[in-house]
């Protein structure tokens, strides 16, 4: 009976947790349409507004710019607490390198997200995750073929 509830409440977490992790980013990309509005209500200002206009407007866009920096944080914060455990111990892979399967296997392979600042995986390629360091890999070969280092290391 116990093992039927823990199965439960593992499954309703593994459901939740992702649904978070959208909302985050959903704030972050309002948090910076905000910005764009609130910069060109500022530069209007410049141009058309006299001096109470125009310090009401740099207010209001610092604030969007701190909200923004806000939700990267958070979702930072939120990314490097994520419980990463891998099979093998670390190792400091280099390009050329060539990985065994169990080390691009589905469950080390993230999904991309534009804001790792790094271009989508080509063809036969995927991200794969080793520790904090960020490998891109060609999954016909598996070979490595870009490293970033301490990639999920957030400052």
């Amino acid at each position: 009976m116990k093992k039927m509830q823990y199965l439960a409440a593992g499954l309703i977490a593994a459901m939740i947790v992702p649904t978070a992790a959208q909302a985050q980013t959903r704030e972050i990309r309002e948090d910076r349409r905000d910005v764009r509005e609130e910069r060109r209500e500022y530069r209007d200002a410049l141009r058309y507004g006299d001096r109470g206009d125009i310090r009401e407007e740099r207010r209001e866009y610092n604030d969007a710019r701190r909200d923004l920096r806000e939700s990267k944080r958070d979702w930072r914060r939120d990314a490097r607490y994520q419980h990463y455990r891998a099979p093998f111990r670390y190792q400091s892979f280099r390009v050329g390198a060539t990985l065994r399967p169990a080390y691009y296997a589905p469950a080390y392979r993230p999904a991309w997200d534009s804001r790792w600042g790094v271009p989508r995986a080509g063809r036969n390629l995927v991200y794969v995750r080793h520790y904090n360091d960020l490998l891109l890999v060609n999954v016909r070969s598996g070979k490595v073929i870009r490293v970033y280092r301490n990639h999920f290391r957030w400052r």
